[in-house]
């Protein structure tokens, strides 16, 4: 008998066709272990109407949400639940998944945050003997975080200064027609 501490047995394709592996039936997992008081799990669960027996139940879709911030791999996380990315992707657009698609969104950032900490990791523990562990981190530093913006760009008519001029006229409550009208005056 096994002890508790004992390592879950690994994952295996009953599949004959390994690209087929993306369904419940498709592979053996371990339950996924879900942590009670976590505010990224504190979401409004997509419930079916009349729920089949493969259907992605609202604890499925926790234990996707927890998977996804700890891989931020989708396919990684739709695999760990047995479903597939279509089924997935086909949820998250319904009419009343809004709570599941805001939670995975975030659940997928917490992910990339993850994978940022430890491609940063591994360059500065491997950077001076292996070359390819700065490129990997230039990779994720340019890629990740295109949107990442140096202050000095930042002028009228650049993307974040409008979204930021707007926000705030938003918050004074001054239209933007009231605005650009009080610079027309004399």
């Amino acid at each position: 008998m096994p002890a508790d501490d004992s390592p879950a047995p690994p994952k295996r394709n009953k599949r004959k066709i390994a690209r087929q592996a993306t369904s419940e039936v498709a592979w053996a997992f371990e339950p996924a272990v879900i942590t009670d008081g976590d505010p990224l799990l504190d979401f409004a669960p997509y419930r079916h109407k009349q729920p089949r027996r493969n259907a992605i139940t609202p604890d499925l879709q926790r234990a996707f949400v927890a998977h996804l911030a700890l891989t931020g791999i989708v396919s990684s996380a739709a695999r760990h639940i047995g479903r597939s990315l279509e089924a997935l992707y086909k949820l998250r657009a319904k009419p009343g998944a809004e709570g599941f698609a805001a939670a995975w969104d975030e659940a997928l950032g917490w992910g990339v945050l993850r994978l940022e900490d430890c491609a940063m990791e591994r360059a500065l523990a491997e950077g001076l003997s292996n070359p390819r562990a700065n490129s990997m981190l230039a990779f994720v530093i340019r890629h990740r975080h295109a949107r990442y913006v140096d202050a000095r760009y930042v002028k009228p008519g650049h993307w974040l200064y409008e979204q930021i001029r707007a926000e705030v006229l938003e918050e004074l409550g001054i239209a933007e027609d009231e605005e650009e009208e009080s610079h027309d005056l004399p």
